[in-house]
This record gives C-alpha cells, structure tokens and sequence, in this order.
C-alpha cells in the first residue's frame, strides 16, 4: 500500500502513452477498460483506509530538488477521499457513456491524461508539486474544447485557458513568497504542506496572501465575477468535456480553499467570511435570473454549477464542521448529478443535433426512459429530499446559519427559486404536444447509455438515504483542520512576528 497513491497518479498517464499503439477501432474499449482499472484502484485504496484516523494516510515522501526543498509528497485523509473516488468514477461513466466518434482514439487518450492530473491535484501535499499538476490540467481540456467543441470552440477554449492560466500566476506569487517566509523563519527551504502548517503568519501577512491563493481559486471553482468563461466552455464543449470540467475539475478550486487557504490563513479566512458570503450569494441570485433567460439547455446547467458552487462556498466559510463536511458532500453530489445531467443533454444533441429548449417538446411521450431519468436528476439537482443533493445543500446551509441566520434563509430562498428555471426547462422540453415532427422518431436511451447512467441514478439514491461513507472520514478530517485554525489563530497576539510552533505538530499526530 506504500505505493498506491502513486499508482492511482500516474497509471492513467502511463495507460495514456501505450494507448498510442492500440488500433482505433479497439479504443474505446481500452478506454473504458484502462478508467474501470483506475476506478478499482481507487476502491482498493478506500478500503485499506482506517476511517479512524483524522490524519494523512498512504504517505509518500521523495525528494526531487533538495537544496530547494521541492518534494514528491503524496497523502491522503477524508477530505480528498471521495474527491478521489469520484474523479476515477466519473472519467469511468464518462467515457462509457461516450457517443463522440471524430478522432476517437486522441479524444480518449486526452481524457487519460487529463484523470492523471485531476488526481494528483487532490493527492500532492507539496506545494510547487500541486502547482504544477494544477496548471498541467489545463492542457488537456483545452485540447478537448479546442478540437471536439462546438462552433465557438477557439474562443470558448482560449478564454478557459486564459482565465485559469493568468490567475494561477497569483497563486505562484503567494506560494514562493509562502516558501521565502517559511525559510526565513526555519533555516530550511521547504514546500510541503504539512510543514508549511506549522507556521504562524502575522494578519497583515495572512491578508494578502489569502488573497493571491484566492485569485487561482476562485477563477477554478469559478466564483463571480469570475465565471464568465464557464458558459462559454460548457457551451462549446463536447459532452465528455462538459461532464469532466462540471464534476471534478471545478471542485479542484473549492478544495484549494479548503485545503490551502483555512489551514494556512485561519485569521484572514475569517476576516473575509462577509467577502466570500457576498459573492457567493450573488452567484446564487445572479445564475437564477440569467439562466432562466436561457434557451440553450447545455448553458441553464452551466448557470446552475454557479449557484451550486456558491453554496459550496458558503459551507466553507461557515468555518465549523457542519459547513465544511457538508460543502465537501455537496463537492461529491454535484459532481455526480451534473455530470449525469449534461450526459443527458449530451444524448438528446447527438439525436437532434440541438440543445434550444424551443426545438423540443413532449419528449416524454417518445422517450419515456429518458424522461424519468432526466426528472430524477433534475430533482436531485434542486436538492429534492432523500437524494444526494439534499444532504450537502442542507449541511451546507446548516453550518452557515451558525454565522448569520439572516443570510443562511435568504440563500435557502433563492436556492428554492432556482430551482424554478430547471422545472420550467422540463416542463417545456418533455411535457405538452410534440411541438417538432423530427422529435416523433427519437429512439428512446438503451444499452451502453443505461450502463453509465444507472450506475449514477445508484448513488443519487444511496447517498441520499445513507450518507455516512461520506461524512464519516470527512467530519474527522475537517474536525482535525478546524483545531489547527484555532490553535494557528493568534491575530490577537502577534501582527508582526512569524512563528513556528511545535504544538501544531502535536495536533497532527493526534
């Protein structure tokens, strides 16, 4: 087990390189084959986890540039567990469910190589290590949006790209001027993170580089103002590229607040908790008016992974365990539920060569099957009781309420209301008359179709009745960084020095 994080990296990438080889006409199959692999590797590795311990599991240590510090440190712990699972599961779902068949082979090859570096950025306890996985993921998608996009894909790809890329410039600045401090204070160059939770930043400090890891953050996740791209890349991406950047690559910035920013900047998170509450409930606001204006299906989910995130973020800087667990269940249900939606969507544009709500109608009465499953998602999306979305948006919000009631009741009532658009768009597009003669011939959802959604309609339904395999390990993981937050949070007797404790230590072997 001393090498299975490891493993779980790099086998996708390795799988990726010998997938060259293999005929086109077999490589799907490989695909599909080498991603169940990854996903069992990932199930081997849950299951070998003690789910008593708060702490980094299956930890790894190489060096790689000594002198500077720089680590290959790979761990583990309840946080970035299921993110984990989820990443190898859904890379599986996606590419069984994949209809796509121009340049097939280097479509599926991009998506290995992609998985690889999504899993690393949840794995990779080193900073520059992380960073550079988190930048390297960027290459693959835009290749995807690029090549196998809609009309729009050049402008849509360079501006994801574009976005992502300059804000993580920030998010460097702040991690080698993170390093510098770390050295002054110690004598030692390092970037782990594990060590780098060990130091006591005066506030001032704390503030501004909160706000360079927040930049590179929130641009991923994305946050408003900075979701503009979003739209535009779900809009012009294929489908498999939609489910990827909806399902995991999006929660690669909630986990970097989670990760990076509470532990490293106790004071400073606290200090913009009315910030991040504002913006996020601006997106709340904000996504339900526009996507209802919508008339693209594709873009009123895109505008809902908005909303969604912005309750993530509310959970996160409730800054108390209901919060955080919650925000990371949320992470694990949105990521399921609208990846399944836009592999919904994916299936009707491969029959219709559309997405406008207004080319569609009384999908119901041809394409039963399909319309259950799509009014399943669509319920769990809006967090409808006893399915996964409910727990987190619940949790979420639960936590927050500690922090302001007020804000918590109007979030909870614009969630409500956002849900409205969803329910219009169905009611439209699978209720009333058939309102285009082309619709009368659809072939209703079979086959390998089923074979990715069933699997997804499972755990909409498990997780939502039993939702302990998830909050289990997390609550004891974000209870373990909440005590590193108190005990770190000192603003009040010290601005100006930097201090390295040994008791943070203690309360990571605990």
């Amino acid at each position: 087990m001393d090498y299975i994080l490891t493993i779980l990296i790099f086998f996708p990438a390795f799988a990726a390189v010998l997938g060259f080889l293999v005929n086109s006409n077999s490589i799907r199959v490989y695909g599909i084959i080498v991603s169940a692999i990854e996903f069992l590797l990932s199930v081997f590795m849950w299951i070998n986890f003690d789910l008593s311990i708060a702490d980094m599991q299956f930890i790894q240590d190489i060096p790689i540039i000594s002198s500077y510090g720089i680590h290959y440190i790979v761990g583990i712990d309840g946080i970035s567990l299921f993110l984990v699972l989820m990443t190898t599961f859904m890379t599986m779902i996606s590419l069984i469910g994949l209809n796509e068949k121009r340049d097939l082979k280097y479509l599926i090859l991009s998506v290995l190589f992609l998985e690889m570096t999504m899993i690393a950025v949840f794995l990779v306890l080193d900073v520059i290590i992380f960073y550079t996985f988190w930048e390297l993921s960027l290459v693959p998608m835009l290749y995807i949006i690029g090549v196998w996009g809609g009309k729009l894909r050049i402008y849509a790809s360079i501006k994801f790209f574009l976005y992502t890329f300059t804000a993580s410039i920030f998010m460097l600045l702040a991690i080698l001027y993170l390093g510098y401090v770390y050295f002054q204070t110690t004598g030692i160059w390092s970037f782990s993170l594990i060590n780098w939770n060990t130091m006591i930043l005066p506030f001032d400090m704390q503030l501004w580089l909160f706000v360079g890891f927040f930049i590179g953050f929130a641009v991923k996740v994305p946050m408003f103002p900075f979701h503009t791209w979003l739209p535009y890349a779900h809009g012009q991406a294929p489908t498999i590229g939609s489910v990827i950047l909806a399902a995991i690559l999006l929660k690669m910035g909630t986990y970097g607040f989670v990760r990076f920013s509470l532990p490293l900047f106790p004071d400073a998170s606290v200090y913009f908790i009315p910030f991040m509450a504002s913006l996020a409930l601006i997106a709340i606001i904000y996504t339900a008016m526009v996507a209802y204006a919508q008339e693209d299906m594709k873009q009123i989910i895109a505008y809902s992974s908005v909303s969604h995130m912005g309750v993530i973020i509310l959970g996160i800087f409730a800054l108390n365990v209901e919060g955080i667990s919650g925000a990371i269940f949320l992470m694990i249900s949105h990521g399921i539920v609208s990846g399944a939606l836009f592999m919904l969507v994916g299936m009707i544009y491969d029959r219709r060569h559309t997405k406008l709500i207004k080319d569609f109608g009384g999908l119901a009465q041809v394409m039963p099957k399909f319309a259950v499953i799509f009014a399943f998602m669509l319920m769990a999306s809006v967090g409808l009781p006893l399915t996964i979305g409910f727990v987190g948006e619940f949790l979420a919000l639960l936590g927050f309420f500690n922090y302001s009631p007020i804000l918590t009741l109007l979030a909870g009532f614009t969630i409500i209301l956002g849900a409205v658009y969803m329910l219009v768009m169905y009611k439209k597009s699978f209720f009333g008359p058939l309102s285009n003669e082309k619709n009368k011939n659809l072939k209703d959802i079979k086959g390998r179709e089923l074979c990715a959604l069933i699997p997804l309609l499972i755990l909409v339904v498990l997780f939502g009745i039993y939702p302990k395999p998830i909050l289990q390990p997390a609550d004891k993981s974000v209870s373990r960084l909440i005590n590193i937050m108190q005990i770190k949070s000192v603003k009040k007797q010290t601005k100006t020095k930097i201090i390295s404790l040994n008791s943070i230590k203690k309360v990571q072997n605990d």
